[in-house]
């Protein structure tokens, strides 16, 4: 399975990188018979005002695939450090950070997110800054316990002996020993996050039109039920990368757990 979703991934990544850029068909032209039935001069057919849902589902991955991990890599950064300075210094400072971690985790995340988005305004990067506010304390939690359980140890304790300042322990002892659970989570966290962006998007508060966005897409084929094309070719894309990362997400977690490595190993023999 993490061989399926690494040619999943890598697929979309070459789609949004090198396919979506050199395809001929402008996604934004409105230059064909409006909701045409997929055909062989419309591999996907045609959306309401005349544009091809083949080049409108390339172009949606230049958007959907980059932003989500631009988002997932900021909340990663933002709550990872927030949580190993909690977990570290303890006291007020933890106090303070994990009860603002607790305000955002009283609100249902999609619920807080469009209120954020709506606040801001209907557009990605207002959906990407919504997205980071609600999903960072989960890394700040993690890392946070993560640190916990490894500040008291012995070569941390000797490090400290050594002059080493807070920072420094930090960074160069603690972190390369706690970062593998946060990566894990990173991972699965991306598919959470394309849908997310893509649920943001279908309610109007992520893409403006006319920017091709699979969210977006799936919500001009809902207006459009009768024309099943519109909205289920988009909708694959997100099912396809969404499972994509998770694939990939529980077979790193389970090639780092001891238990279920020793039993995969044992089954290939």
């Amino acid at each position: 399975m993490a061989l399926v979703g690494a040619c999943i991934v890598l697929f979309w990544i070459l789609v949004a990188a090198v396919i979506s850029p050199l395809w001929s068909v402008d996604p934004l032209a409105q230059n064909f018979e409006r909701l045409m039935e997929p055909s062989a001069a419309h591999w996907f057919g045609t959306d309401q005002l005349g544009r091809d849902v083949l080049s409108r589902t390339l172009a949606g991955s230049q958007t959907s695939v980059p932003l989500s991990l631009l988002l997932v890599v900021s909340a990663l950064v933002l709550g990872g450090t927030l949580g190993a300075i909690a977990g570290y210094f303890g006291k007020a400072i933890d106090e303070t950070i994990m009860r603002i971690a607790d305000l955002v985790f009283a609100f249902p995340t999609i619920i807080l997110a469009m209120v954020i988005a709506a606040a801001l305004g209907p557009s990605l990067t207002n959906a990407v800054i919504a997205m980071l506010i609600v999903s960072w304390p989960s890394y700040a939690r993690v890392m946070r316990s993560l640190v916990i359980s490894t500040r008291n140890s012995e070569y941390v304790i000797a490090g400290r002996l050594m002059g080493a300042g807070a920072f420094t322990t930090l960074r160069r002892d603690i972190l390369p020993n706690v970062v593998s659970p946060l990566l894990v989570l990173a991972t699965l966290d991306v598919g959470t996050a394309i849908l997310l962006l893509s649920g943001l998007s279908f309610l109007g508060l992520g893409a403006v039109a006319p920017t091709a966005d699979w969210g977006a897409m799936v919500s001009d084929g809902v207006q459009q039920f009768s024309s099943w094309w519109i909205a289920v070719f988009p909708g694959l894309a997100i099912l396809s990368i969404v499972l994509a990362f998770n694939f990939l997400g529980d077979a790193w977690r389970d090639s780092l757990d001891p238990r279920t490595a020793g039993n995969i190993q044992g089954r290939a023999m």
